[in-house]
Parts: C-alpha cells; structure tokens; sequence
C-alpha cells in the first residue's frame, strides 16, 4: 500500500502531531511504502493520504483522493472545535477520535462520516522508568510540564500553582511564542524554582526520569496530550485538567483539577507530590503502546 501523511510542520517542530507521523510511519513503512510530505504531492499517485493540518489541506487532499481513487483518514489531532469540524465535513473515508469522548462527538457533528477510535501512543521501549538522568540545578521535587509554549496551554497557571508550595520547582520544556511572557512570570514568582527548556524529542526520556510529577494545565478541548502518555511511562504520575478526556488518558495514574483555580490546583500538586503511585503510571501508560496502536492503524489501512 502506497501511502502519504502530510504535515507542514514536520522536522521543523517536536510536537503531539509531529510525535504520531513518526511513530505511525515508522511502523507502516515495515510492511508499506510510506512518505512523509510537508505538502500535498499532485504528481505521485496514493492508495491513502492522510493530512494532518486540517482546512485547506484536508479539502484539497479530498479533491486529489476523489480525482486519483486514493482513500483519505483524519485523524482529529485537532481536538474538538473549528479544524476538526473542518475536517469532518470533508467527508473522509474515516475519521479517527483520539478518545470516546472526541468519538461522540464526531458522530454527532458528521453522522455521515464513519467514526472509529484509536488513541495516540508511546513507545515503551524508548520512554521507561530505569535508565540516565539529568541534573536541572532545581530544588526538589521537580514538577514538570512539556508543551508548547503558547496561551491555549495555559501554562501560565502552572506557574502560579508551584510558586504558592513551600519547597519544589517547576521545570517548562518547549518552545513557543509565550517564552519571555512565562519567563518573566516565573522569575517574578518562582525566581531560582523556574527554568524554561528545551531538548529533541530522543532526549525527552531522560528528562521524564529526572522529574518528580508531570502536569498539564490544558484547555479541555485539546485532543490528547501525548506528552502525559510519555511522563506516565518514564513513571510519572500526572495532575492535569479535569475534563473528560483527560480523565481517559491518565486513568488512575494521577488527579484532576480545574487549573483555574490556583489554590485548588496547588493543592493537587501537592497532595500528588505526597502519594506512593506505584507501578501505576507505568501500568497506564502501557495501555497506549505505539505497536499495538499501530495495528489498529494496519487494519483500519486493510478494511479500507
């Protein structure tokens, strides 16, 4: 099978999206001709594209797959809102949710459109529990977010919930265009408790390992959070927003608050920095292995 994931932004940023067209051609392309392209290719003929950045992509991939006879998938990375909207009224082959949550609502906004879910992933054997370290010049313990540094993130609440415990700090890895905004917060509330950095995606794990608590104040429509499958399987456990999806993700490897809520959320913190987790975060996380994931892709690919 010939088949073409498109994303505009891959090798140029390390991100959920960018984290699931590497894994899931990493593993198709065992058995596949699978390319990666940042556009849409019209002189090369697919048996499947699968865009990735949704609106004018999703609607011109449509056109080339109704003028060649190729198939198309969308996978809702968007999150429930406007793009993947979008994308479902560009009637694909198939739409995948990333959760039962975002599956319901899928149904409900294109009941025309076959709907089926599969979640993102990790890959166990590259993000565990026993392996190397770092050392972030950080009081302990180190609570941790990955994001993209940008407002929809909400990170800024994060800063604000660490900086009312009385020992710990708070590590940010990612970029973005809120940087010296969050810089500047966490200098003023945290000052030598704050760093903002960042690292490639094959170094992540170590820095997973070298944390205490992941947290991941997001807004509750984003669609995954691949990041806190990541920290639960380098054993992190997680506080993260409590919504629907979240709750999915991270099962009982973690707590749950409304991050808005700056005391509230600073009391999760704490009371998660305060737990004997056990094997639980890894036991989650174990529910979302990339392989296994990777063969409900396969036969998704097959029955299509």
């Amino acid at each position: 099978m010939k088949t073409a994931i498109i994303n505009r932004y891959q090798f140029k940023v390390n991100r959920g999206a960018e984290t699931f067209v590497t894994e899931l051609a990493k593993r198709f392309s065992e058995n596949h001709q699978v390319d990666i392209l940042t556009k849409i290719n019209f002189t090369k003929k697919y048996d499947l594209i699968i865009p990735t950045n949704g609106r004018f992509q999703v609607f011109t991939a449509r056109i080339l797959t109704w003028l060649t006879g190729a198939k198309m998938i969308v996978s809702g990375q968007s999150g429930i809102g406007l793009d993947d909207r979008l994308n479902l009224y560009a009637f694909p082959d198939y739409f995948i949710g990333l959760s039962n949550y975002a599956v319901n609502w899928a149904r409900k906004i294109n009941p025309f459109v076959r709907v089926v879910k599969i979640p993102n992933g990790v890959s166990l054997k590259d993000f565990k529990q026993q392996g190397v370290t770092l050392l972030f010049d950080l009081p302990e313990p180190i609570v941790l977010c990955v994001s993209a540094l940008v407002n929809w993130k909400r990170l800024d609440l994060v800063i604000k919930a660490v900086s009312k415990l009385k020992k710990g700090s708070l590590l940010l890895v990612g970029k973005g265009d809120q940087v010296k905004n969050l810089q500047k917060l966490g200098d003023k509330l945290l000052a030598h408790r704050f760093k903002i950095m960042n690292f490639a995606h094959r170094d992540m794990p170590k820095v997973y390992r070298s944390a205490d608590l992941f947290v991941f104040p997001t807004v509750p429509w984003e669609s995954f959070g691949i990041a806190m499958v990541e920290a639960m399987a380098s054993g992190l456990p997680v506080v993260a927003t409590d919504d629907p999806i979240r709750r999915e993700i991270v099962g009982d490897a973690g707590l749950f608050v409304d991050p808005t809520d700056t005391n509230k959320f600073a009391n999760t913190i704490e009371k998660a920095l305060n737990t004997n987790w056990g094997e639980k975060p890894r036991k989650q996380a174990e529910k979302f292995s990339w392989d296994k994931i990777a063969l409900e892709y396969e036969e998704l690919f097959k029955n299509i």
